[in-house]
């Protein structure tokens, strides 16, 4: 029997947000790797993109300041993205990078993980 499993659905993590569009912004996200939904992003300072976060990085990518809202392919050009930047609650096991000076940072933002 194949056992099939189903990926993580836009928007699954959050367990709730500010009212209409407040906690949501469409963003510019660095050519890369397919992303998924939930993944931690910190801001590129010298192109303005967002990218993975990375805590060894030195680019601005070192601080987490918003969560991918849905799944983005593969791309060597830069990807346009909906992520949530401020006002929500998201459930941890949904996260992707996620580590305590991500979730420190992200709580700067109102993003607040349960």
């Amino acid at each position: 029997m194949t056992i099939n499993l189903e990926p993580i659905h836009a928007g699954e993590f959050l367990l709730s947000e500010g009212p209409g569009n407040i906690s949501r912004e469409a963003i510019d996200v660095a050519a890369g790797p397919a992303l998924l939904p939930g993944q931690i992003l910190g801001l590129i300072t010298a192109t303005g993109e967002f990218a993975p976060y990375s805590p060894v990085a030195e680019d601005g990518s070192e601080t987490a300041v918003a969560i991918l809202f849905g799944p983005l392919g593969e791309s060597d050009i830069v990807r346009r993205g909906r992520a949530v930047v401020r006002l929500a609650e998201v459930s941890e096991v949904h996260l992707t990078g996620l580590d305590p000076d991500a979730e420190k940072a992200l709580a700067a933002h109102f993003l607040i993980v349960r």
